[in-house]
């Protein structure tokens, strides 16, 4: 069976994110932090990006969450959007709570905690790197 992995890109804020995440879900990066400088043919990258992050991921449950800076002097660009969310599931009601104060804490709360029509306990918001995540509770649905 495939797996899906979301996979984010930052403009430079890569490692303060993870960082952030690892410190609201714990558990330690997969495969270590790789930076741009480290890639072979990088020789001539900018400094000021060399120590951008090439790769980083975490394990969230039973899944990665993965993400890159992007490099300008490449013409990378990094254009902030809803299309895309990161939707976590919870065991209960208390780490509902927890994960959405945690990690909407200097973001921009779109639909706080609450229950809703569907039965399910949501909210969701763009963290302050950006990033647009559901956070989600249903007793009837197994994590």
């Amino acid at each position: 069976m495939a797996k899906l992995n979301p996979y984010l890109n930052f403009d430079g804020t890569a490692l303060e994110a993870f960082t952030h995440y690892q410190s609201v879900f714990g558990g330690e990066f997969v495969g270590g932090i790789m930076r741009m400088g480290d890639a072979p043919g990088t020789e001539n990258l900018p400094e000021d990006e060399k120590n951008r992050i090439l790769h980083i991921a975490l394990p969230i449950g039973g899944e990665l969450l993965m993400a890159s800076d992007v490099s300008p002097s490449m013409g990378q660009r990094v254009s902030a959007g809803n299309s895309n969310y990161i939707s976590v599931f919870t065991e209960s009601r208390v780490e509902a709570d927890r994960l959405f104060n945690a990690l909407s804490e200097g973001g921009e709360v779109e639909m706080p905690m609450e229950d809703q029509f569907w039965g399910d306990y949501f909210g969701s918001f763009r963290d302050r790197f950006g990033i647009y995540w559901m956070i989600n509770h249903n007793d009837g649905y197994n994590v």
